[in-house]
Formats: C-alpha cells, structure tokens, sequence
C-alpha cells in the first residue's frame, strides 16, 4: 500500500468508496472540484492501481478541517485508514497549521477509536449534524501546539 496525492485518475476509485460509505455521498463535479481548490489537500490510498481508501482536508487559516475519509469495506481494520490519518497529518504539519479538526458520527466507534488513537480528543457536539438521520456529530481536534497558546 502507498499514500499519494489525489489526481483525476483516481476519481473513479473514489466515487465507489464514498457511495458504499456515506449515506449522502458527495458527488463526482464536488470531488473533481476539490482538484482545483487552492485550499483542499487530499490523499489516496493506492494497492496497485486500486484506489482503496481516500481522505482530505481543507486549509482554513492556520487549521485544517478533515472533511472525509473512508477506506473500502474489504480492506477495513488493515492500518489503511491510519495511513490516511498519517497522510494528512504529515501535510498539516508541513503547511504549518496548528491543529486538525472534524467531525464524526457518534455511532461510528471505528473512526472514533481511529482518531483517538491519532490524539485527536472530544471538543463538543454539532445535534443533528447528519441530514439523512438527524444523529449528532462528535467535534474532535487535534492540536499541535499547546492548547494554552491558541486559548490564552
């Protein structure tokens, strides 16, 4: 497995995941849209040819917000979401950013016991962040600089 930078040829690859992931899947012109903003930082995973998990993050200031990440059914519990993890961390810290941000399902304990792992820690809840059920979303930040330095 490899972790490289999203291009067009992975868009397809990308696409499957994100129907078989995500209720309310993104569209294929939103993830192509995402190639082109200044501010977005996506990497794939990558078996072969075969686009097996994906993740992004856009630079907003000195923070970057995760806005998804999903990893094939069948290559789940494999370390592919960690690499993913990783990925976008490592691009956080080059571009300087204080901390990472994102929101998750309460219900979904896999990616809570992912991003825990990663230092990431509960900074509060959005109710009914999900349209296609109303569940609320857990808020999560990872900082990396002292706390006391960003909140006085």
């Amino acid at each position: 497995m490899r972790i490289e930078p999203m291009n067009e040829s992975h868009i397809d690859g990308i696409m499957e995941i994100e129907n078989e992931s995500f209720a309310i899947a993104w569209s294929r012109a939103a993830m192509k849209k995402e190639l082109e903003n200044k501010l977005a930082y996506y990497v794939t995973a990558l078996e072969g040819d075969k686009v097996i998990g994906y993740g992004g993050m856009w630079h907003i200031v000195n923070e970057g917000h995760i806005t998804n990440i999903a990893v094939r059914r069948e290559y789940r519990q494999k370390g592919v979401g960690s690499a993913i993890v990783s990925g976008l961390i490592d691009i956080a810290c080059e571009k300087e950013m204080i901390g990472l941000t994102l929101e998750v399902r309460k219900s979904n304990t896999a990616a809570l016991a992912l991003y825990k792992k990663f230092g990431f820690k509960l900074e509060g809840i959005r109710p009914e962040y999900y349209e296609d059920n109303k569940e609320d979303a857990y808020i999560m930040w990872k900082y990396f600089i002292p706390e006391e330095l960003i909140t006085g």
